[in-house]
């Protein structure tokens, strides 16, 4: 069984600024998203950054102006709601299984459940994830802070280089970045969990499209 243990603003964490922000906490349950270089066409990607705009504004902030600054001023519940919302938009977009979907196919989708179960418990605690046909959602947590960026990138660098000696390709295979978000309670855990166990389905996807994996916790 899993020990659980949840974001607290009180204690140390760390905290990485790329395209977007990222922020870690040793021990502390991590939800993750990354997906292929092409899940989300330029015409998905202009409408997931109007809707954001609009979803801004409505809390009186100026998307054109440094909106992650103000986002950071607004109080905390009305804050995470601000950033569950966006997060769930491009979630959504996702799940429409734009792009070529190249992990529907099983032996590709191996590679990603393989890897991501081969170091656990060891380098990481893995507790839920679901590799789709154009994305992966995680959720797991670190020994150290600063190893939650280093793992993800190791994840992607192993499985784009075994994907591309299959597909005999080269180059990028994931997007640059991706998303990750500290979860701050039990209920935040089991809306993330039964969103991984529920991907699937509402992507209206057949067993063999995706892998989907789930550990006992406490």
């Amino acid at each position: 069984m899993t020990e659980l243990n949840f974001f607290d603003p009180g204690q140390e964490f760390f905290v990485v600024e790329r395209r977007l922000p990222h922020r870690a906490q040793a021990g502390v349950v991590c939800f993750m998203t990354y997906r292929t270089r092409d899940s989300l066409p330029s015409a998905v990607v202009e409408r997931c950054l109007r809707e954001r705009e609009d979803l801004l504004r409505q809390y009186g902030i100026d998307p054109a102006g440094n909106w992650r600054a103000e986002l950071n001023r607004l109080k905390s519940a009305v804050r995470h709601q601000v950033q569950w919302a966006v997060s769930e938009r491009w979630d959504d977009a996702l799940d429409d299984c734009h792009g070529s979907c190249m992990l529907k196919r099983p032996v590709l989708s191996k590679i990603v459940a393989d890897n991501l179960r081969h170091l656990d418990e060891t380098d990481y605690e893995l507790m839920d994830f679901v590799v789709m046909p154009n994305h992966v959602h995680v959720l797991a947590s670190f020994h150290e802070a600063e190893s939650m960026l280093k793992r993800v990138a190791s994840w992607r660098r192993y499985q784009a280089r075994k994907i591309n000696k299959v597909l005999r390709e080269s180059g990028h295979f994931w997007q640059e970045d991706g998303f990750d978000h500290l979860v701050r309670s039990p209920e935040q855990f089991e809306h993330y969990r039964r969103y991984i166990a529920n991907n699937p389905t509402k992507a209206r996807l057949k067993q063999e499209e995706y892998v989907l994996y789930s550990k006992p916790h406490s």
